[in-house]
């Protein structure tokens, strides 16, 4: 008897060890470093949402990882992701353009595959949009941009030596600037102009008739991290069963929503 009572605590002493070991696994995190940058990123009711917050906490599930949301200065993103503070830059990163140094951000970072088209556009008052017609009336201009954002990298490109660019912590910021008369312009992501001016606080802003070539969003990883490879493989799941699409839709984003699979390889 002696013996099948130690054989039976032995068993239940096993069994223990075994959920003690797995209560205390911790499940890799996939901490994305963000802005408010609405509809992709931005708080309401104090919680973050958008389609980039939806979007990476459906990658996720696929993956069985825990998603944070670390709110960073834009101009720090590649700091935070060296030091691990962040695991990826997941904020409508424009992939396919150069920091403000000339430096392509491909060579910087590893990136995903892109899946959503977008451009550089001018906010201005209503009131001075005729003002505002090609690119070349923008020399000499005062202008607004996010600092370390592909808005100020073509800021730097157009506003020419009698201009000059007044650096923002984030995108968001550039149309108080403007707003308040202490720039002549924002140049800023034309998504997020879309979903923020002529409307409530900014109902005097608009976007200026001047067409800029497109650019495409990605996720930023560290060099060489192959965590890139598997949020690849999610996003593909996610655009094939319709479910990104659905996420789109729900953001008014559906008709900039493109994934492109031979970018990022």
């Amino acid at each position: 008897m002696k013996r099948i009572i130690c054989v039976f605590l032995a068993v239940i002493l096993s069994v223990g060890a075994v959920f003690l070991t797995a209560s205390c696994k911790k499940t890799e995190k996939l901490v994305c470093g963000v802005t408010e940058y609405e509809p992709m990123n931005y708080r309401e009711g104090g919680k973050w949402t958008g389609f980039d917050t939806d979007f990476a906490l459906l990658v996720g599930e696929i993956l069985g990882m825990d998603v944070e949301f670390q709110e960073i200065e834009w101009a720090q993103k590649y700091s935070e992701l060296e030091a691990g503070s962040i695991t990826c830059i997941w904020n409508a990163f424009t992939a396919n353009v150069s920091e403000p140094d000339g430096t392509p951000r491909s060579e910087i970072v590893d990136m995903s595959y892109s899946y959503m088209l977008n451009q550089q556009c001018i906010v201005v008052k209503s009131s001075r949009s005729g003002e505002f017609k090609s690119i070349e009336d923008l020399d000499g201009k005062i202008a607004a941009a996010e600092k370390g954002s592909a808005g100020e990298s073509f800021a730097v490109d157009v506003i020419g030596d009698n201009g000059s660019i007044i650096d923002s912590a984030a995108q968001i910021n550039t149309f108080i600037e403007v707003k308040s008369g202490a720039v002549d312009c924002a140049v800023v992501d034309i998504i997020l102009a879309r979903s923020v001016v002529g409307t409530g606080d900014y109902s005097d802003l608009t976007i200026a008739d001047i067409s800029l070539e497109s650019e495409v969003y990605a996720i930023g990883f560290k060099k060489g991290d192959d965590l890139r490879l598997k949020v690849n493989d999610a996003m593909k799941t996610l655009y094939d069963n319709g479910k990104l699409m659905e996420l789109a839709k729900k953001y008014g984003l559906e008709n900039t929503l493109v994934l492109d699979t031979s970018y990022g390889k």
